[in-house]
């Protein structure tokens, strides 16, 4: 009796899809696109609505479920990262409960950092918006009891990053003022490790820790994010060689176009608009 034959899987083109109001979410995928050697990228700014660190907790719920709604069905990716803290703690679930795929979200690595620390004392360095999240106080308490958790908010820390992508290195003395709102708090003396709450600032951290006035630790989520999307995506099949990334941004303007260089690094060759 003749062995019937099987047929290889077909290739699935689905990408993952990235989602940040601006670059930040590079951080994320980065250590995604190392795991995932084969893995489809589309990586999304919401260029027309960044930053989201200074808009309110209810545009952001709004704004946010809207455009993954768009971007689903243009992209139909098989799974989709927030790849921002901000919009994460604030607008997650209204997205999981709207999307009928896989999300995955980016908290603030309070966990990792508190495990690390020596001194008992770590600092959470993000937006505006999400270091007052009740979310990080659940966070703090969860995994980081026995430790004082100081936390500072900075706009301008994702303006720097954004400037450096498009080629403008950071002033060392603004990030040192940036981390003096941490270090200069009661207890900051003895802090020792630092959360990227943030995903803008690991793209930073080099210059971030030259600028402190001591040694310090920076931990943030993009490795455990990547190690998560890998284990959901377990079996699925993959194109033999990953197509050329495209980024998309919901808006494109002088700012958007310095960008490109930098995209390209990250295997984003294609810049447009949704």
């Amino acid at each position: 009796m003749p062995i019937p034959e099987t047929t290889a899987p077909a290739s699935d083109a689905r990408p993952i899809l990235f989602f940040d109001s601006g670059m930040g979410g590079l951080s994320v995928l980065a250590p995604t696109a190392r795991l995932l050697p084969q893995a489809p990228l589309v990586y999304v700014a919401d260029s027309a609505g960044f930053p989201y660190g200074t808009r309110s907790e209810a545009e952001i719920a709004a704004r946010v479920p809207a455009l993954l709604g768009r971007l689903a069905e243009r992209f139909a990716p098989r799974l989709i990262v927030i790849a921002c803290n901000t919009a994460s703690t604030i607008a997650l679930q209204h997205v999981r409960a709207a999307l009928d795929i896989p999300i995955v979200g980016t908290v603030p690595a309070i966990k990792p950092a508190a495990l690390l620390s020596r001194t008992r004392v770590i600092g959470v360095l993000g937006t505006e918006a999400t270091v007052r999240q009740p979310y990080v106080d659940d966070l703090a308490a969860r995994f980081a009891g026995d430790c004082r958790v100081l936390r500072h908010g900075s706009a301008e820390l994702v303006a720097l990053a954004e400037a450096s992508l498009g080629g403008v290195a950071p002033d060392p003395g603004r990030l040192a003022a940036v981390l003096d709102g941490l270090l200069g708090q009661e207890g900051g003396e003895r802090l020792d490790v630092v959360v990227n709450a943030c995903t803008h600032f690991p793209l930073l951290e080099a210059e971030l820790a030259a600028a402190a006035p001591r040694a310090l630790t920076f931990v943030d989520g993009g490795a455990g994010i990547a190690r998560r999307i890998a284990h959901l995506t377990t079996g699925q099949v993959w194109p033999a060689v990953r197509p050329a990334g495209r980024a998309v941004f919901t808006a494109l303007d002088a700012r958007t176009a310095t960008l490109a260089p930098a995209l390209a690094r990250y295997g984003l060759a294609s810049v447009e608009s949704l």
